[in-house]
């Protein structure tokens, strides 16, 4: 169910992540994963990715530090291209990743850094 927090949600994850990869994904929303979609959608780029207290590019090496902490790599990927996209600069990449190694350990920064190093290639 579309409705305007999901429309500003889909407007605001794709210029994030990009049209190709929101494509993508409404492509393999099925009965089973669809509200899945919608609760994201909504509420993690409608509701909080659109709040006015940080900007695009901010949030994004927020994501990035947190994804880093977390050893999400499959999301570290997608959300360092959505922080390219926000502006994010290679160098401040780098910087957010060795802040990570500090904070959230050598290992988590290690695989961090051979991801960023592939997609930055």
């Amino acid at each position: 169910m579309k409705d305007e927090l999901w429309e500003r949600g889909d407007k605001v994850r794709r210029k994030v992540l990009g049209d190709e990869h929101v494509e993508r994904s409404q492509a393999t929303r099925t009965a089973f994963n669809g509200d899945f979609v919608d609760l994201i959608t909504r509420y993690g780029w409608g509701e909080i990715w659109s709040r006015p207290g940080l900007d695009l590019k901010t949030r994004s090496c927020i994501n990035v530090a947190m994804l880093v902490a977390l050893g999400r790599e499959d999301e570290l990927v997608l959300h360092l291209r959505g922080a390219l996209n926000n502006g994010v600069t290679r160098d401040e990449i780098k910087e957010i990743l060795l802040q990570a190694a500090v904070y959230c350990g050598l290992p988590a920064a290690n695989s961090a850094f051979r991801v960023a190093s592939e997609l930055l290639a």
